[in-house]
């Protein structure tokens, strides 16, 4: 426990300086060149720098599913460990990928400047008009090319078990036409133990299955949409017992790749 402290104190502290330090500059530059690359770079940079200084390993499985062109990631979500795990995982061929992210993280400091500048869309739980605009504003983001991560849970799962899902980032899917690619995350759990605020080493694992194509589907096949991603994401996940989903292929896990 000595050492678990020790790791997560100096990742804490390292990439707490790395936004505070590095942030602000880069924010600026990104603001007058417009050209959001050394913003992505900065951040992944700093997501590899905790995780190696908490001891967190990455794997990436299924990449043969990663989208040469514009998709929605659909994600698990039990730990806060996982955004950012998937976020370094995607990147890799989705240099400009956006996410759709609960608006009650607008409240982190310099972060909240990073999310708008990189063009990560907030949706408020609850508030139906600024839901609907979120959707819209991100199915456009979708039409011009740009990947979007999505955690349709809308909070972590303290039990580990899928929460419901909701239907937001699956409407936007369907607007603009592109694929959906269920993905589950493992591990993220045992790096963040429930109730306690260390982080362990561990190594967390993203596996990709293959997407859900759009083509011809409407707003009337929301629910169908959900249920089919939900089961693929259920059935991918360690230890699950759910009969795989309409379509679903072992094939999903595909390559291993460690990054």
């Amino acid at each position: 426990m000595v050492v678990a402290a020790f790791r997560t104190f100096t990742a804490a502290l390292s990439v707490s300086l790395w936004v505070l330090v590095v942030g602000p500059p880069v924010l600026i530059w990104t603001v007058v060149s417009r050209d959001p690359r050394l913003i992505y770079a900065a951040g992944s940079f700093g997501v590899r720098m905790g995780f190696a200084l908490a001891g967190i390993k990455l794997r990436l499985e299924g990449r043969e599913h990663l989208q040469a062109g514009a998709a929605v990631y659909a994600c698990n979500h039990s730990s806060n460990v996982e955004p950012p795990a998937v976020f370094l995982a995607l990147r890799s061929l989705h240099p400009g990928l956006k996410v759709l992210y609960k608006a009650e993280l607008r409240s982190l400091p310099v972060l909240v400047w990073v999310f708008d500048v990189a063009g990560f869309v907030p949706i408020e739980r609850g508030n139906r008009d600024q839901s609907f605009g979120a959707v819209d504003l991100s199915a456009a983001g979708l039409r011009e090319g740009h990947s979007f991560v999505i955690f349709p849970e809308g909070t972590r799962s303290r039990t580990g078990e899928l929460l419901p899902f909701k239907k937001g980032g699956f409407v936007m899917a369907v607007k603009a036409q592109v694929p959906v690619v269920p993905v589950a995350v493992s591990g993220g759990r045992d790096a963040m133990r429930k109730g306690s605020p260390l982080i362990w080493p561990t190594t967390v694992t993203v596996r990709l299955t293959p997407p859900v194509p759009m083509a011809g589907l409407t707003f009337a096949d929301r629910e169908r949409l959900v249920a089919e991603v939900r089961a693929r994401i259920h059935a991918a996940l360690p230890h699950s017992g759910a009969a795989p989903g309409p379509g679903h292929s072992a094939k999903g896990a595909g390559r291993i790749q460690r990054l």
